[in-house]
């Protein structure tokens, strides 16, 4: 610290009045916020890699010779190990779309757009960015290639597949391996900046919604499908399949101001082997953060990125025989069959389970027959009027919870609200905007969650959730389907929907 304070004086004739440590994102690099006396202020790193910074720096310095977003680097010590650049501010993308993923993939339409403005960028950084730049300082390597894929994939292999002692031939699979690498490397696929980790952190955001990037010292020579499958198929982001897809598309677009792009087809085809493999490259870091260093947020990760591995193999078909079978097998492993996407069901209120993109009719009569009490937990949530009462429960056990929404703020009151209900996107972004179901909601996730929880331990068999606001349309159908989409994530029991007054019902299963 104290040579870092000596690189800031020496490049600013003064000390910083004030030294703010940032938070650590992963790395072995520390990063601190440097405030002058004027209020000015730039990042100071310090790294433990020479040829990790040397990396950084020069690649920052090339980046903004050809005037792309990315921070500046303004000193370097001698012995490259800190270095100061300026200070992007405090919001990465990934704070600024929170909301969205927090509330199970229902991305406002300002944050899509963020994730759009942000996504067209990338081209620029990959295409314009690999112009004259001498990959001979890329760390640890300059090129995508057989090696670096094949060492992932065993990565996955040793870090994530035999912890979950899964039986498979380990001859075979290194055959399919072999395979995979050979696809993604010797394709004719146009060589770009590789950013490798771009991800929602890695962008910092401006005042105006413009997105900067940081932290590509991993960058190295390769093709441009990998980032766009690292973004889009993040399993933390729970990014909907319609929101995806438009965001793959505004990608392809804005590749075409740069190059000739292959085929919409090619494309498709070419990005979904990139997605196979960084799936099962997140898998090996998410099995080693997770099951050898014992970090908890990296665990919480692995049930969500099961999940998109899921829905990838019911979508594509691969020429992997039997590296597709140990995936198969390891998605119906009983510790991984607690969660669904909710995300996926944003292009249809109900979904099949052969295809979760595609919205099926409802189920018929908005009731529930009674329920076989020799069995699992099952949950039923309501919506509901209170001009027409509370819904009669039909298992006989005398009801559960009633919450009244109408202390939150009531989209039916408008006109353009009138016709819709709270499962449709504009009256979502309403909610959710205004912010107060969210807080609502909140508390209540709190309550049904322990209640959940010792119903289960205590082997009961029927629990009623109900949501009651003026007209059953709006703010009580909002809050019944995200309680129930809750419950059903993250206990993996089957919910049982009825929204009654819009004579509609749901199962998750």
């Amino acid at each position: 610290m104290k040579k870092l304070l000596e690189l800031y004086k020496t490049w600013s004739g003064a000390e910083p009045q004030q030294v703010e440590k940032l938070a650590g994102a992963g790395s072995n690099r520390e990063y601190y916020r440097m405030i002058a006396e004027d209020g000015s202020s730039v990042v100071g790193c310090i790294g433990t890699s020479r040829d990790e910074n040397h990396a950084f720096v020069y690649l920052a310095k090339h980046f903004t010779k050809r005037q792309l977003p990315v921070p500046q680097v303004l000193a370097v010590s001698e012995d490259e190990l800190r270095y100061l650049q300026t200070d992007l501010g405090t919001v990465s993308l990934f704070d600024a779309i929170r909301g969205g993923r927090e509330a199970g993939g229902r991305y406002t339409l300002k944050e899509q757009e963020l994730l759009k403005r942000t996504i067209r960028e990338l081209p620029n950084i990959q295409l314009r960015g690999a112009r004259e730049l001498d990959y001979t300082n890329c760390y640890p390597q300059a090129d995508f290639d057989t090696v670096s894929v094949l060492f992932d994939l065993n990565y996955f292999k040793y870090c994530f597949l035999k912890a979950t002692e899964l039986d498979f031939h380990e001859l075979k699979l290194e055959a399919d391996f072999r395979l995979l690498a050979k696809d993604l490397t010797e394709a004719d696929d146009e060589q770009c900046f590789l950013y490798r980790d771009f991800q929602a952190r890695n962008v910092m955001m401006d005042s105006k919604g413009n997105p900067f990037f940081i932290d590509f010292q991993g960058g190295r020579r390769g093709p441009y499908y990998y980032d766009l499958a690292s973004f889009l198929w993040q399993a933390s982001a729970k990014y909907p399949h319609k929101l995806r897809r438009e965001l793959v598309y505004e990608y392809y677009h804005a590749l075409q101001q740069y190059t000739e792009v292959p085929t919409a087809h090619r494309f498709v085809e070419r990005l979904s082997l990139f997605v196979l493999f960084r799936q099962l490259q997140v898998l090996g870091a998410y099995g080693f953060r997770g099951y050898f260093e014992r970090k908890a947020h990296f665990i919480e990760s692995i049930p969500p990125a099961i999940q998109n591995l899921r829905e990838l193999l019911a979508e594509r078909n691969f020429p992997y025989p039997y590296l597709m079978d140990v995936l198969q097998r390891l998605t119906e492993l009983p510790q991984f069959q607690k969660i669904e996407t909710m995300a996926s069901r944003a292009d249809g209120y109900k979904t099949t389970e052969k295809n979760p993109y595609k919205p099926h009719p409802q189920d018929g009569p908005a009731t529930f027959s009674k329920y076989d009490a020799q069995g699992p937990l099952v949950v039923r949530v309501y919506s509901f009027s209170y001009g027409k009462g509370i819904p009669k429960d039909e298992s006989g056990n005398g009801g559960g919870y009633v919450f009244d929404c109408r202390s939150t703020h009531n989209p039916g009151r408008y006109e353009p609200y009138k016709q819709l209900t709270g499962l449709d996107e504009p009256v979502i972004r309403f909610l959710e905007d205004d912010g107060e179901i969210l807080t609502f909601l909140d508390s209540v996730y709190k309550l049904a969650d322990a209640h959940v929880r010792r119903y289960i331990q205590r082997g009961f068999t029927s629990l009623m959730f109900c949501f009651g606001c003026t007209g059953g349309q709006h703010r009580s159908v909002y809050s019944a389907q995200h309680l129930a989409e809750h419950i059903h994530e993250k206990f993996g029991i089957e919910v049982r929907v009825c929204h009654r007054e819009q004579k509609i019902t749901q199962t998750l299963k």
